[in-house]
């Protein structure tokens, strides 16, 4: 039974148990404890028990957590008044009420100070308790988040080197290389050449968190020279960049994986081939980048691949709601991916 009780509920009963046996220890080593003492001191207990848990559900609906460091200071003298003034209240009154009427007595204004000021100390223990309590606790708590986003963190990006490496493409581009050894050795070189840039990119991704649109434009160059020696006159590339935008930062490979999905799921799934485009400009202070391709977006797939997920999750980690990327079929022959990322 006791395994069920929060952390919350120990420390307030075992807190105000603590004040109880203090104050009996110290009431009868001045003198002898009579019953109307041990139950005006249990009435305060469970007012100030009251008071104090009430309060707590009212600030954490507020998350207090969140306010400033001196909005925090005044919500913590409020609450010490607070807490204090029902615990006073509260047990005056509901003794009068249980007492006979000749044991009930008006306190004079030092008494009823007197009882004010004890209240409010030992709220302020509890309050001064309970925040620093919660201070370290959500520092530790932070600590944590910090270290499994990091694991997150690399984690997608060991998943997206996957992505990228894809074996069936790594397949077709040897087979295609094996076909030119004979026909045309120069070509052939330079095959190997354009695989081995992508490759080496593809290990030193998890290394960076952004690469120029440059750098990533030449490791896409590079795939879709490989991509066009199995294609041939099905394949077709046109670039829209804007010199500007060379130079901003995008996810490592963030491009290539689009370009693959273009060419993966609308060129090679069309007899007569088609044309993938590939845009980059500056739109009201942001960075759009698009790809186009012929085809169209299947109802089943919605476009919720792995390698359009890793691109979404990569987006959100590095900009979080200042990116954002969209598929879907422009019109009846084209589809359009598009990221939008804010300029740095």
């Amino acid at each position: 039974m006791f395994k069920h009780i929060s952390k919350y509920w120990w420390c307030q009963i075992l807190g105000w148990m603590a004040y109880f046996v203090t104050n009996v220890f110290f009431a009868y080593s001045f003198g002898k404890v009579e019953f109307p003492y041990l139950l005006n001191i249990t009435i305060l207990i469970l007012f100030g028990l009251l008071s104090t848990h009430l309060l707590r559900n009212v600030i954490n609906r507020q998350n207090w957590f969140q306010y400033s460091f001196e909005k925090q200071a005044l919500l913590f003298f409020a609450l010490v008044v607070g807490s204090g003034v029902i615990m006073y209240i509260g047990s005056t009154v509901t003794g009068n009420i249980i007492r006979p009427p000749e044991q009930r007595k008006v306190l004079s204004g030092q008494e009823v100070l007197r009882s004010l000021l004890s209240n409010f100390l030992i709220t302020a223990i509890w309050w001064l308790i309970y925040f620093v309590w919660h201070f370290i606790d959500r520092n530790r708590n932070a600590q944590v988040d910090k270290l499994k986003l990091e694991s997150t963190v690399k984690e997608l990006e060991l998943k997206t080197i996957k992505s990228q490496l894809n074996p069936h493409f790594i397949f077709n581009a040897l087979n295609s290389i094996r076909a030119l050894v004979d026909e045309n050795p120069q070509r052939a070189r330079t095959a190997i050449t354009e695989l081995s840039n992508i490759l080496r990119s593809s290990m030193q991704v998890e290394k960076v968190e952004t690469v120029s649109l440059e750098n990533e434009l030449n490791i896409v160059k590079d795939y879709l020279a490989l991509e066009t020696i199995r294609f041939e006159e099905r394949l077709k590339v046109q670039y829209d960049i804007d010199p500007d935008t060379l130079e901003l930062p995008i996810p490592p490979l963030m491009l290539q994986t689009l370009v693959e999905n273009a060419i993966k799921h609308g060129i090679s799934r069309m007899v007569s081939g088609g044309v993938v485009r590939i845009g980059s400009h500056m739109r009201q202070m942001q960075h759009e980048i698009t790809i186009e391709n012929t085809g169209q977006i299947l109802e089943h797939s919605n476009g919720q691949g792995f390698g359009l997920q890793s691109t979404r999750q990569r987006l959100s980690l590095l900009f979080g709601s200042r990116a954002s990327f969209d598929i879907y079929n422009k019109n009846d022959q084209t589809v359009e991916a598009k990221v939008l990322m804010p300029l740095i």
